[in-house]
């Protein structure tokens, strides 16, 4: 299983005090029933760290400048029509995806373009299913235009959990369709917005996975 890069910093400090506390645990020599339980949510807790941070390896079997692929794992919590008040300031279609802390973290370019604009914001950790958190949570946005001169912008949004945001998109960037974009950390939201003649290929509700399931037709 690959470790996301933004992982390995958390994994190795955390092994370290895992493996720390699993020393003190024999050394004071506790009881069978105090030992054991302590032993077994120690791996536990480990365990889990190592799969938040999972990477698999998420190819695009056939790149398509028409297809908006998932730029995250999730489920659709919002299909609408919208304004982006923050860089497009005109009307779209928003798409967002929920990601509990049981889907893989990682997000990735939807489209094959130039970074127009990135900009990331502090702000609070209301639940990243809120409607309002879009804009008042922790975010960063990241317009990208198309080769087809079309302009699709990607919001991380922080949820009740996460407290850092992570992109790596810079204006003038060209990005591939399929590589990272960035990584949002303990639970969060993805939206995206789309032109008003985009096709919406996914259903409120439905489950989707970053680079396999297409979004939108452009």
């Amino acid at each position: 299983m690959r470790i996301h890069k933004e992982g390995y910093k958390i994994v190795s400090i955390s092994g370290a005090v895992i493996v720390l506390s699993l020393v003190l645990l024999f050394l004071f020599s506790l009881p069978g029933y105090v030992q054991y339980p302590l032993f077994f949510l120690l791996i536990v807790l480990y365990a889990w760290i190592l799969f938040f941070f999972r990477n698999p390896s998420r190819n695009i079997a056939v790149p398509d400048p028409h297809t908006v692929y998932a730029p995250a794992d999730g489920t659709i919590v919002a299909i609408e029509e919208t304004t982006e008040e923050e860089y497009l300031q005109r009307p779209c279609i928003q798409v967002s995806i929920f990601m509990s802390p049981l889907n893989i973290h990682v997000n990735r370019y939807p489209v094959d373009g130039t970074v127009q604009y990135c900009q990331y914001h502090p702000g609070k950790y209301i639940v990243a299913w809120h409607p309002k958190s879009s804009m008042l949570n922790e975010h960063a946005t990241v317009a990208i235009k198309t080769a087809g001169n079309k302009e699709i912008v990607v919001r991380q949004i922080a949820g009740a959990i996460a407290r850092r945001i992570v992109t790596y998109s810079q204006p003038g960037q060209k990005v591939k369709q399929g590589d990272d974009l960035g990584f949002i950390k303990f639970g969060s939201r993805v939206d995206v917005f789309l032109p008003t003649d985009a096709k919406i290929s996914v259903a409120l509700h439905q489950k989707v996975k970053g680079n396999i399931t297409g979004i939108a037709i452009i």
